[in-house]
């Protein structure tokens, strides 16, 4: 059975829908390592080195995480599986060398929060927020890149989370964990989503919220 690495606060609906789908659910639990809003982020401890449901999952020595950034980011690159998107001064050595091996093409953002930033909706085609991260991706002939409104998404002790720590490819379907219907950028987001062949899947009466990404 395939794993979906997803954080124990995310929404009951949500793993539901996900054990409907036929996936098991990898629950991250909290820790001491990292700052509390995001101790139970799969992304902060977790890769996904690809965006299919077969693409490898690199599991981090939670060791060498810490509570101060960018000590706290190592892990937290977006991989669409033919691109790397991180700070490449604070990837881990180990998890650059993976992606190396593999043949990503490697983009160096100044965003550490890079998968949090970074909703990958297939190998070739990401959303974010992040206006620095959407410049680097053009300019390096990166891939198709839509740029949303900033905030409108939960991070508990934050102003706001961010549009990749709140969604995940599960199988053809993009799936968030709340209402993405409330986003002001909903259409521009639903109608690139759905110009890749993919569909969304998302659960109304709870705001959206970064829950550290479904991997």
């Amino acid at each position: 059975m395939k794993t979906v690495y997803l954080s124990e606060t995310a929404d009951p609906r949500l793993k539901n829908y996900i054990r409907e789908c036929g996936y098991d659910i990898f629950n991250v639990k909290a820790t001491n390592l990292v700052s509390g809003p995001i101790s139970s982020h799969a992304d902060i401890y977790y890769c996904k080195l690809g965006c299919g449901d077969d693409a490898p999952v690199f599991c981090g020595e939670k060791a060498r995480l810490g509570p101060v950034y960018p000590s706290d980011i190592i892990y937290n690159a977006a991989c669409t599986g033919k691109f790397f998107i991180h700070d490449l001064r604070y990837t881990d050595s180990m998890l650059m060398e993976k992606a190396k091996a593999m043949g990503m093409i490697f983009i160096n953002v100044k965003q550490g929060y890079s998968k949090c930033s970074i909703c990958i909706v297939d190998e070739n085609s990401v959303i974010t927020s992040d206006h620095g991260i959407a410049k680097k991706i053009r300019e390096e002939k990166g891939p198709d890149c839509l740029l949303i409104e900033p905030g409108h998404i939960i991070l508990k002790g934050h102003k706001y989370g961010l549009i990749g720590g709140s969604c995940g490819l599960i199988g053809n379907e993009i799936v968030f964990n709340g209402d993405i219907s409330l986003h002001p950028d909903f259409k521009r987001i639903s109608d690139h989503i759905k110009s890749r062949g993919l569909s969304l899947k998302w659960f109304p009466g709870r705001e959206l919220e970064d829950i550290g990404s479904l991997l």
